[in-house]
């Protein structure tokens, strides 16, 4: 149900709620009950200060998450859980680790942007949210521990953590894949958004009961931050470490490396394309000796893994050029992945990328995406990503501004077109024999949001049927 921004009409809001309670429609009238809060803190967002409301936000998520944990019998106590957290790579490492650990024989469930589940059952998560709102997210961990789960691996966000809504939740080992740019939106500094993801290693260390580990990038500007706040740590990386990825190897399906231990070495397989996944396997390999696993144990766990929905998904239907599906929506992924591919190609082939950016999100990384597109992309089409109720063609002429800076023109190597199936189909259509064509910033996610509210989506589904309109012409 969509709810316009900046509603702060008392009476409407009354009319809507009302209505929503005495629908005769069982289905909805269940699903839409469980809006009425979110519709309610919108509405006193709307009255209240805006400074006033960011100081008193976080203790209102407390109350609730208090709340949510009585009312689903504090389902997290006693459970062991890995929190995953960073800018990007999150989603991955948490099922790096979670396959790692189900083939290591362990009662595990998880929680990411994707889904939740275990290893006997396996559900897609369909709002835009990675960490959930209390009462959600309390009841499905209540729903996993009655599967038998004594283990969780949890992705975790810097607005769950800001925001106290993972009260009760007692983690043994906090994972930290890299911090960048994003989110400021909401936490307007980066040092408050670092800060935000810094406890979640706060809360691990604090926790007795627990491992108290920390897994650390040691390649981020932050690591020492993050490893001062454990009493254990683990420091990970390619140049930086005391765990360290070598002799690596890449192909277009993944990469393989070896990694010094005590005894000998391990020799790791990453079944999972792109060389950023050696640093997303190898904090799956620490959390491993963390819980004291077989070194065959985490190689075999981490070549279990063949894909992640949504995550360089590629498509293949015949063609004879390559699509590929991918979640990255940050600078910093943009930078990676799109750096990767280009050492990939060959002339004459080409780089397509589409892409665009989510309306009432941070404003100030469109610009920066569009100048990274230009820089490695041989063509470059934007279009719409979420646009709420933000003018969709502002937000592709702030993208747009930063593609020409990188020398892109438009009409000529640079294409606006707003509606995103059009422009995955346009996109599509220029490639030629050999070409890559990227679908970057939706990935797994089921909807879009527009200004009249959520859509049905499905990223995968709509390349399918743009490379079979263009087949058959």
């Amino acid at each position: 149900m969509f709810i316009p921004r900046g509603l702060a009409n008392g009476q409407t809001m009354a009319l809507t709620i009302h209505q929503l309670l005495n629908s005769g429609n069982q289905s909805t009238t269940r699903v839409s009950r469980a809006t009425i809060l979110l519709m309610l803190r919108k509405f006193v967002k709307a009255l209240i200060p805006t400074q006033l409301f960011q100081a008193i936000e976080p203790y209102g998520h407390l109350a609730e998450t208090v709340l949510a944990n009585i009312r689903y019998g504090f389902p997290a106590r006693g459970l062991n859980v890995i929190g995953v957290t960073g800018t990007d790579g999150k989603t991955t490492t948490t099922t790096l680790i979670w396959k790692m650990l189900t083939e290591a024989g362990y009662n595990v469930g998880y929680m990411t942007t994707i889904g939740y589940g275990t290893p006997r059952h396996q559900n897609h998560n369909v709002v835009h949210m990675t960490t959930m709102q209390a009462f959600p997210m309390m009841k499905r961990i209540r729903e996993l521990r009655r599967e038998g789960i004594d283990w969780l691996v949890l992705e975790t966000t810097s607005h769950a953590l800001a925001q106290n809504r993972v009260w009760g939740v007692p983690y043994s080992v906090a994972v930290m894949t890299n911090v960048n740019h994003e989110h400021l939106d909401y936490h307007r500094t980066f040092e408050r958004y670092r800060d935000a993801k810094r406890r979640l290693f706060q809360l691990t260390g604090r926790n007795t009961r627990g491992l108290q580990v920390g897994v650390v990038n040691a390649e981020d500007p932050s690591a020492q931050l993050f490893a001062s706040d454990v009493p254990n740590v683990y420091l990970y990386g390619i140049e930086k470490g005391d765990v360290r990825a070598c002799n690596i190897t890449s192909s277009g399906g993944g990469s393989q490396y070896s990694v010094k231990v005590e005894d000998g070495s391990l020799s790791v397989t990453v079944n999972l394309p792109g060389t950023f996944n050696v640093l997303n396997s190898l904090a799956a390999v620490c959390v491993g000796f963390a819980l004291k696993l077989a070194p065959r144990q985490i190689e075999q766990g981490i070549a279990a893994l063949t894909a992640v929905e949504g995550r360089m998904t590629s498509i293949k239907q015949g063609q004879n050029f390559s699509v590929i599906v991918d979640f990255a929506h940050t600078p910093a992924s943009f930078e990676k992945l799109l750096n990767d591919m280009r050492t990939k190609m060959k002339e004459p082939h080409r780089l397509v990328v589409m892409f665009g950016s989510a309306g009432r999100r941070d404003e100030a990384k469109r610009a920066t995406q569009g100048q990274i597109a230009g820089t490695y992309a041989d063509e470059v089409v934007v279009t719409e990503e979420d646009d709420r109720d933000i003018d969709g063609e502002l937000i592709m002429d702030q993208i747009a501004s930063g593609a020409k800076k990188a020398g892109k023109v438009k009409d000529k190597d640079l294409f606006l077109v707003h509606n995103r199936s059009e422009a995955i189909r346009f996109a599509i259509g220029r490639a030629k024999p050999g070409d890559t064509v990227m679908l970057l910033g939706k990935g797994h996610e089921r909807t879009i949001e527009r200004a009249d509210g959520e859509h049905p989506w499905d990223e995968v589904g709509e390349a399918r049927a743009a490379i079979a309109d263009i087949s058959q012409r």
